[in-house]
């Protein structure tokens, strides 16, 4: 792992005190991830290779070669958001993230709401990501990507992430500094290549549609094929979704946050442009006659040989990509267990000393994605329409987060935390949120040649929020825990309650929600 010089005792003991001010006594993560980790854990988790990769045929042939630039609008977007969850994590660094985040600024049925779809949509993002990996392992290994063989080489990435996971911290930090190197390098040895050699259009290509939305508005056909962008440019949340395991998390985890866009945008940015140049045949590629122009470039470019290289670097970015998506839902589990806000709290909580990790947190995080993965032997496009949802069930619960702190303002929350936006705060929260609910009606938005197809997605986000609503009616788990909440509006400042001395808790009232 690499140093840090926030690696030091006098950060850990101040980083105590400062839980222990917020109410949570029993601190079991060690704090061992260093700002280079943890910005490699939230640009693996955001993994531009497979965003890309993943979703280039779709862009390219729904808006052509200008869909390019829908990577730069999004990028600002997310920076946004960011840049909002950023200044809650710097003042609530709690483990689990999005959940203690809308706890802390609205109340208790706000945050359990938030959470139970954040969660969700992890447990559907792993599924969609492990599956996605079949074909390429079984394209390295020389298998046939029989529905079998492709479930089986998706259970066993998921195995290898699980056993990272377990292995703690320190572990996953070297896996993700890796995962990040290996992607980077991959993402820039490619890109050039193709750019330098296997170049079929002047950079002004992405300027022009080329035929694509014939028929129909181009803007329409621009917005849909965005969702190559809102596919990759998640996953900065996870740099605070392990807030109990970095040293000094106010001041490092919004930087490893706004680290995770800048760089994570540039290098989908570079590899999506060297990729749009190498396209021989837009019009093949719009009208599907080119059905994957991905494959078609990579084959052209590096031969036999050399698309086995290229695919072992997509499937390391597929590997370090479900290892950060299963910390983050680990550590989600965790915190709702620790509050008592779900079934099997006691279980969840408990606790694993000697790696530093909570194993059945992560179990479940594990066992969940298998399950959704097996149902594909019997319907693939089962599988398909359960993880639909996945990217915008992310969207949904982001955009709770900022729409907590836009209300938290409002009451008189004044951030307290190591980094804030001063002054332009409540623009910032403002703006993300306009975009953010721009992005997830675009995410829902009516499309494909059936009835399910066009309104699955829209649907799997009120299935999943009906049954959260029904359950949180009918047994009340946000009333089970004792932890504060709602701290926003007490406006505590903790800036004065750091020091190891103070390591005595607050004493928050717990009202009704």
């Amino acid at each position: 792992m690499l140093s840090s010089p926030n690696l030091t005792s006098a950060h850990i003991d101040e980083d105590a005190a400062h839980l222990a001010s917020l109410g949570i006594q029993d601190q079991h993560f060690k704090r061992e991830m260093s700002l280079w980790a943890n910005f490699a854990l939230g640009f693996t988790y955001l993994s531009p290779v497979v965003g890309i990769y993943t979703l280039f045929n779709y862009a390219i042939g729904t808006a052509g070669p200008a869909m390019w630039w829908s990577l730069l609008a999004v990028g600002i977007g997310q920076l946004l958001v960011a840049m909002t969850q950023s200044e809650v994590v710097s003042q609530f660094p709690v483990a689990g993230g999005i959940y203690p985040w809308a706890r802390r600024l609205w109340g208790l049925k706000y945050a359990w709401l938030t959470g139970w779809m954040y969660m969700w949509a992890l447990v559907g993002t792993i599924a969609a990501v492990v599956y996605g990996s079949g074909p390429y392992i079984c394209a390295i290994f020389g298998f046939s990507p029989s529905a079998g063989n492709v479930v089986i080489s998706a259970l066993i990435l998921l195995g290898i992430a699980t056993f990272i996971n377990f292995m703690g911290t320190k572990w996953l930090s070297r896996a993700a500094v890796f995962g990040f190197a290996a992607e980077l390098i991959g993402c820039i040895a490619v890109g050039g290549w193709l750019l330098a050699t296997h170049r079929m259009h002047g950079f002004g290509a992405v300027f022009h549609s080329y035929g694509a939305g014939a028929g129909h508005s181009y803007i329409s056909a621009w917005i849909a094929g965005s969702l190559i962008a809102m596919w990759m440019y998640y996953g900065f949340e996870a740099c605070g979704d392990v807030a109990e395991e970095v040293p000094n998390p106010g001041k490092v985890i919004p930087k490893a946050q706004r680290r995770t866009i800048y760089v994570g945008g540039a290098a989908g940015m570079f590899i999506a442009l060297a990729l749009t140049l190498s396209v021989p045949n837009y019009a093949a590629a719009i009208s599907g006659k080119d059905a994957n122009p991905v494959e078609s470039v990579l084959t052209n470019a590096f031969g036999a040989l050399g698309m086995k290289v290229v695919l072992a670097v997509v499937l390391i970015s597929y590997l370090s990509c479900t290892i950060s998506l299963e910390a983050a839902a680990s550590r989600l589990m965790f915190s709702y267990a620790r509050d008592k806000m779900m079934i099997g709290s006691k279980l969840l909580v408990r606790f694993w000393e000697a790696r530093h990790i909570p194993p059945y947190a992560l179990a479940l995080a594990t066992i969940a994605p298998a399950i959704i993965v097996l149902i594909s032997l019997i319907s693939a496009d089962a599988v398909v329409k359960l993880i639909s949802f996945a990217a915008a069930g992310i969207y949904v619960g982001f955009q709770m987060v900022v729409a907590a702190a836009i209300r938290a303002k409002l009451r008189g929350w004044k951030p307290s935390g190591p980094w804030t936006m001063g002054r332009w705060g409540l623009l910032v929260n403002i703006v993300a949120l306009t975009y953010g609910l721009a992005a997830i009606c675009n995410m829902t938005w009516p499309r494909g040649s059936d009835w399910l197809s066009r309104w699955v997605t829209a649907l799997g986000l009120l299935v999943v929020a009906g049954i959260g609503l029904m359950y949180m009616g009918l047994a009340k788990p946000y009333a089970h825990g004792d932890q504060p909440w709602d701290d926003a509006r007490k406006n505590i400042d903790y800036s004065k309650l750091r020091k190891p001395e103070s390591a005595a808790p607050i004493a928050v009232p717990v009202e009704a929600d």
